[in-house]
């Protein structure tokens, strides 16, 4: 689905500032490996979905044991308010998975994966961080 070029711009900002967390991130979080986000432009920000990926279930279990979670949603959430995206809950922006769980239940298929988990959005979507 091609974007206004309002929506465009949103999004490209977005992409900005979600590049500039995963970067950061990469050094701060073991077992962090990249990120992607998903969003329907007609309710957005609230239908804003970023998704932290890791390696393996073990490693989001231990990134979650050591509040590394508060980490990553406080990092993403200060790059978004940068370009003026303000999201009310984070916690629910948030989301956290593993190339493991999807190799197992999705053959690695992130496109797949990704769009069950806000299928009534009809995101737009890319893997671009």
């Amino acid at each position: 689905m091609k974007l206004s070029k309002t929506n465009q711009k949103i999004d490209n900002n977005v992409c900005k500032a979600l590049t500039i967390a995963c970067e950061s991130s990469l050094h701060e979080v073991a077992g962090f490996v990249w990120l992607t986000h998903r969003a329907n432009y007609t309710n957005f920000p609230a239908s804003l979905v970023v998704t932290c990926v890791f390696n393996t279930d073990e490693e989001v279990s231990a990134m979650k044991a050591l509040q590394q979670d508060e980490f990553l949603r406080l990092s993403i959430q200060k790059q978004l308010v940068k370009v003026g995206v303000v999201v009310k809950n984070i916690k629910q922006c948030v989301r956290f998975d593993s190339e493991q769980a999807c190799q197992l239940q999705h053959l690695g298929e992130w496109e797949n994966r990704l769009a069950l988990s806000i299928v009534k959005q009809k995101p737009n979507a890319r893997r671009t961080h």
